[in-house]
């Protein structure tokens, strides 16, 4: 593990219309002590050509193909398996990040003593156009309070996992970044937010979230099967997650 070393982790599937605007948001980061792990799992548009294209030219960027379809947590958790950094940022193919976020980011957590971070974001269309207003961090969220409300964008965390232990997102189709936030809540650790928007989320239509009575029954399955959580907790939750995510598109 290498301090200072950020490894950023980006799961890769037919995403050929989106990537270079992705790793461009990388590649000019002021903040330089990083290294992009790109898995791309079985794409069978121009994905490949044109990750293995940005791989020869930057020796940070890592490229891993995989020879089936596994779905996005598992090629995140082969991604991070592989990562060599103390910091474990996530960043979808289709998202981008501010060129000072990873800069911004680390100094708050490095003032503040921060082991788990994410700040504001800006959900934008398929074309770049903003959508919706910027979602905004509150300053911390405990185990509990996110259950409640799912704020935490996924492209906005950085965890410092030399102060978690290590980690892997639970292996589900959806909502496996929401049940790993959990995960490492529940190791004591609360995530604190930075209210700067540092990073665009781009709304796909093909995406599990676009699709918004899947991503409901993604929550209540983290709830019930990976939570355990009881029937009535898990319907209080449900109900404030389902107004909090109505709230975010107002």
């Amino acid at each position: 593990m290498k301090n200072n070393l950020v490894s950023i982790i980006t799961p890769s599937y037919n995403s050929s219309k989106f990537i270079e605007e992705c790793i461009n948001s990388v590649t000019s980061q002021t903040y330089k002590d990083w290294e992009m792990i790109i898995v791309d799992d079985c794409s069978t548009d121009d994905s490949i050509q044109v990750v293995t294209k940005y791989a020869k030219k930057n020796n940070r960027i890592k490229v891993i193909l995989l020879e089936e379809n596994v779905g996005a947590a598992k090629a995140r958790n082969i991604a991070i398996k592989e990562s060599k950094g103390k910091y474990i940022a996530f960043l979808d193919s289709d998202d981008l990040w501010k060129k000072n976020k990873l800069e911004k980011q680390l100094k708050f957590m490095s003032k503040n003593d921060v082991a788990f971070s994410f700040t504001s974001y800006q959900p934008i269309s398929e074309n770049g156009v903003e959508k919706y207003s910027k979602i905004v961090a509150p300053k911390e969220i405990d185990y509990h309070s996110y259950l409640k409300n799912t704020i935490i964008g996924c492209l906005t965390v950085i965890i410092d996992r030399e102060k978690t232990g290590d980690f892997y997102m639970p292996n589900i189709r959806s909502s496996h970044d929401m049940a790993l936030w959990l995960l490492i809540m529940k190791r004591g650790f609360t995530a604190y937010g930075l209210n700067e928007n540092l990073a665009y989320y781009r709304i796909v239509s093909t995406s599990n979230t676009s699709k918004k009575w899947k991503a409901a029954k993604e929550v209540w399955g983290v709830y019930r099967t990976i939570e355990k959580l009881n029937l009535l907790y898990s319907t209080i939750c449900f109900v404030s997650y389902v107004y909090n995510a109505i709230k975010k598109r107002i």
